[in-house]
């Protein structure tokens, strides 16, 4: 895959990096439909078991393109716009491989809901994070939905509402990324975790992904007769029967994804 979407696919991980670096890796229609098909195209390849999402250039993506999105003033032109970009995070959510943000400079308003609705993130200890749309005039209600399913309310509400840019280490403090490393071992440091994850039984994962997102909405009472169901239904795969029988004969399990 050339142009603006790049894809390399390595020992069971697939980067996508977004490749706009001129335009800060902006999000435009073009980026967008790459990167949802690049993701549906990835839901069905047995030999991805774990996406990492990186970025070429000075930042990892400032939002939309605006330039792009005042090019056509229309209403039908920003129904599109937004609900392109709401299936894109759904695709991502609903992937039944893990997805990691892979971020470095800065992520900002569809940047940062990029970065949110990523199942993990490892950000470089110089990234930083905003949802400054309230500052021209366009409140950032599509990144709100990610961000405030990520971190607490009123930290979301407070990016919300001032639009200030939020370093690495208290994106981590807020829950928005999982590790902060230096900048020069991001890229590594992604990569472990990402082959940390790709090592365990896919099917596994892809059941503990799907229902991680559908108890969270759900009630306690609710939840834990989902949770329940799930697990009995993973005990009866054989990757389950595998790595039981393997922990209690010690030794390595052999994963089949079934």
């Amino acid at each position: 895959m050339t142009g603006i979407l790049l894809r390399s696919d390595s020992d069971s991980i697939a980067t996508l990096t977004l490749n706009r670096p001129a335009a800060r890796n902006a999000l435009s229609m073009g980026l967008m439909e790459a990167l949802d098909a690049a993701l549906l195209a990835i839901a069905d390849d047995r030999s991805v078991k774990v996406v990492i999402i990186a970025a070429n250039g000075p930042a990892f993506c400032a939002g939309h393109d605006l330039r792009e999105v005042r090019a056509t003033p229309t209403r039908a032109a920003y129904e599109a716009l937004f609900a392109s970009c709401s299936r894109l995070m759904q695709r991502i959510v609903r992937l039944p491989k893990p997805v990691i943000a892979q971020v470095h400079g800065v992520a900002t308003a569809a940047g940062c809901q990029l970065v949110a609705s990523a199942d993990l993130a490892v950000a470089a200890d110089t990234a930083r994070f905003a949802t400054p749309g309230v500052d021209i005039g366009l409140f950032c209600s599509t990144p709100m939905v990610a961000l405030s399913r990520s971190i607490g309310r009123k930290a979301a509400m407070e990016m919300l509402l001032t639009g200030d840019m939020v370093p690495a280490a208290r994106a981590r403090e807020l829950g928005l990324v999982n590790r902060v490393v230096p900048v020069a071992d991001l890229p590594a440091e992604t990569r472990a975790l990402a082959s940390q994850i790709a090592a365990k039984s896919s099917l596994t994962v892809a059941i503990g992904k799907e229902a991680f997102y559908r108890q969270i909405e759900m009630d306690s009472a609710s939840a834990y007769d989902y949770a329940s169901e799930v697990m009995t239904r993973n005990m009866l795969a054989r990757d389950a029967e595998e790595g039981i029988d393997a922990f209690l004969e010690k030794r390595t399990p052999q994963w089949v994804g079934a």
